[in-house]
């Protein structure tokens, strides 16, 4: 199997004929400096009539600035929905992000585990965004393609996220909720994703994004299907370059009766060495998807996004540990995976 990446895979990409076809940017940043960070999010379903987006501001005090809409779109021509806007400046370099809505201010992220009572009983806030993403690393990941160039057929029902790359990234700019406003220094990832997708494919998975500053970085990722088989992948950013990483283990220490993680620590290994990794979540906020299938079933999936501390090789990073899990008897299945 090939992997295919372009320039031109930064922009739109045709809308193909699957229901459930998706095409995503998501942009993550957090800068220690003022202790505020945050992502988001745009993914245009053009087949379904809706772009998901998702705004996530981590602020210093421990509160989270949240907005989750699904604006109404007809095409796939652009990221441009819901007040929010991303614009490439150039191919792999520069791209650029804004947000101008409301959020609400949650001083209890935990809160959104139950999200019509979180948008009810908190107030809600004038927030706006504007970064510039600049890339500190090569491109990782592209398209799956034949040997002719051809894409991979796939099942629909089965897709999440057929081309798929990834980028550690600068960011610069401004982030203002109520009546504050921080100027933003920071690091962060970026990604671009398209194909069909339903958020119930996977059975789950964890996603570790980490900046060490503009040298050093790392991306970890383990899905898990349900019946036990696994992806395992990931880069590690040095001087510049990508390793990539072939093993990965993840330990979590979880914490409440909801079973959130708290604690992780990641063991990854490339050709040139291996990595261990620990991490503290700061504040965490739990996300949720419902789909009901053709039979009726209700299905819910919950995206738990924690903006994490990391402590690698005497150095203190930061970044986004994204836990994605089926909820099967109020419990995310994987837990004890």
């Amino acid at each position: 199997m090939k992997l295919r990446l372009e320039p031109a895979d930064e922009y739109m990409h045709p809308l193909e004929e699957a229901s459930n076809f998706n095409e995503s940017m998501y942009f993550n940043v957090y800068d220690p400096a003022e202790g505020v960070g945050g992502f988001l999010r745009l993914g245009n379903r053009a087949n379904e009539g809706y772009a998901e987006m998702t705004t996530c501001l981590y602020l210093p005090d421990g509160r989270v600035g949240f907005m989750f809409a699904r604006p109404e779109i007809a095409d796939n021509d652009a990221f441009d929905a819901g007040g929010m806007r991303f614009d490439v400046v150039e191919p792999f370099e520069a791209l650029r992000t804004a947000y101008r809505g409301k959020v609400a201010l949650l001083e209890e992220p935990l809160q959104m585990a139950n999200p019509r009572q979180a948008f009810t009983e908190n107030p809600w806030v004038d927030a706006e965004v504007e970064l510039d993403y600049r890339g500190v690393s090569p491109m990782w990941g592209g398209e799956p393609v034949n040997d002719d160039g051809s894409p991979i057929a796939e099942n629909p029902g089965e897709g999440f996220a057929r081309g798929h790359y990834e980028q550690h990234v600068g960011a610069r700019g401004a982030i203002r909720v109520g009546d504050e406003e921080w100027e933003v220094d920071g690091f962060g990832l970026r990604d671009h994703s398209w194909g069909p997708r339903f958020w119930q494919s996977p059975w789950w998975y964890r996603w570790l994004t980490m900046n060490f500053g503009e040298d050093a970085g790392f991306v970890i990722s383990i899905v898990t299907a349900k019946d036990g088989s696994q992806r395992i992948g990931g880069v590690a950013l040095e001087d510049g370059e990508y390793r990539h990483i072939d093993r990965a283990e993840i330990e979590t220490e979880w914490e409440g009766a909801d079973s959130y993680h708290q604690k992780i620590r990641a063991t990854a290994h490339t050709v040139e060495r291996d990595y261990e990794i620990e991490g503290t979540v700061l504040n965490l906020i739990p996300l949720r998807n419902r789909r009901k299938t053709p039979e009726g079933e209700q299905l819910v999936t919950r995206i738990s996004e924690g903006m994490t501390e990391w402590r690698w090789d005497g150095r203190t990073g930061y970044g986004l540990s994204e836990y994605l899990d089926q909820i099967v008897d109020g419990q995310p299945v994987g837990v004890n995976g």
